[in-house]
């Protein structure tokens, strides 16, 4: 996948996270990496279009509950249920979907698929990505994969 493409992604994501839990995100360094971790909440969202391929959200834990408690204006967040995990889709397609529309208002057309919520083990760990972490005060750090 192109670097340049992940650029919509990166200000969708400051965009969109700054709106839902009014913390502004700092941007990391984009490196090519395989997806890794244990323990971690992955979000898969796949890219169709003139862009083919998928942007996968992978929050620790710990991230995710802290991220969607705030996104509740701080209702306190135990475990990883269905409403947390539905949470979590909803952001990351707020986020692909406000991207999707950047990469077409630079005249490329693409589309997004459902948010898909993947295990840590699925084929797509360990998959060479570019890869982009986003560090949110007082909650902590989750990266962003593009795959090709």
């Amino acid at each position: 996948m192109n670097a340049q493409y992940i650029n919509p992604f990166l200000a969708s994501s400051v965009h969109v996270i700054e709106t839902m839990i009014q913390v502004k995100p700092s941007v990391g360094q984009v490196v090519l990496k395989p997806i890794q971790g244990s323990e971690l909440l992955m979000l898969r969202i796949g890219i169709i279009g003139q862009i083919k391929g998928d942007v996968v959200f992978c929050f620790p834990q710990e991230v995710a509950m802290k991220i969607v408690s705030s996104m509740m204006g701080g209702y306190p967040i135990s475990e990883l249920d269905d409403m947390c995990m539905s949470a979590i889709a909803e952001l990351g397609n707020m986020i692909s979907g406000n991207a999707s529309t950047m990469l077409s208002n630079e005249g490329i057309a693409v589309d997004i698929t459902p948010p898909d919520i993947v295990q840590a083990d699925s084929t797509l760990h360990k998959k060479q990505a570019l890869t982009v972490p986003l560090v949110l005060n007082n909650i902590g750090e989750f990266d962003i994969y593009m795959i090709a």
